[in-house]
């Protein structure tokens, strides 16, 4: 850790970052290694066996079939999905969304309370177990055009515009699929965007 801190006072002061960012970098780089105690998960399931990895990410990564459409998938899909979501970790007061901007990622919460305000103004509490960003999923899928004979998907060059601010109200440890990682995978529902409960999970999300 002390190492780690060295590199990033060094850093900082290169970069002649303003006193508040320094907080703000010090602040994140803390939580970063109370939630990873300085291990790199990424890297040491990389250096495992394929089978085991994978027996492993579904371990922890059960959280993803809370999503009502993934819970629908063939496992193999499922493990498309574990293979793409990478750790994240926001300190309080962090935007994950902001209204207005591109809703460039699904955040699956671990650890943490978060509150999302409506364009309305309604506010809804978001904690461990929770998705945001999940209307990306949808929109993916119902943007979609599978071609005859159910093995290609064509998604359209849109993009997807939140309606909603969601903030950090404490540190949050969460794990993210990013939009690029979301329709890469999104690639290979084009079989079961013709299974009827699929179609209308995707009404009813």
């Amino acid at each position: 850790m002390s190492l780690r801190r060295r590199d990033v006072d060094q850093w900082m002061r290169h970069r002649r970052l303003p006193v508040e960012l320094r907080r703000r970098v010090i602040e994140a780089e803390r939580y970063h290694w109370a939630a990873t105690r300085g291990v790199n998960e990424e890297m040491l399931l990389e250096n495992l066996p394929e089978d085991l990895q994978r027996d492993i990410r579904r371990h922890l990564f059960k959280f993803v079939k809370k999503v009502w459409i993934f819970h629908l998938m063939d496992e193999h899909i499922l493990d498309a999905v574990c293979e793409k979501l990478k750790q994240k970790i926001y300190i309080m007061g962090s935007e994950v969304l902001y209204a207005g901007g591109l809703v460039e990622k699904m955040v699956f919460i671990v650890r943490g309370k978060l509150e999302s305000i409506g364009h309305d103004g309604t506010v809804e509490a978001l904690s461990e177990g929770n998705v945001c960003g999940e209307e990306l999923l949808t929109w993916f899928l119902e943007h979609s055009s599978v071609s005859k004979d159910g093995r290609k998907i064509k998604i359209s060059g849109q993009r997807l515009i939140s309606n909603r601010t969601v903030k950090c109200l404490t540190n949050v440890e969460a794990f993210s699929l990013s939009a690029a990682d979301l329709e890469q995978v999104t690639s290979l529902f084009a079989r079961n965007l013709r299974n009827p409960l699929v179609q209308g999970a995707i009404r009813l999300f």
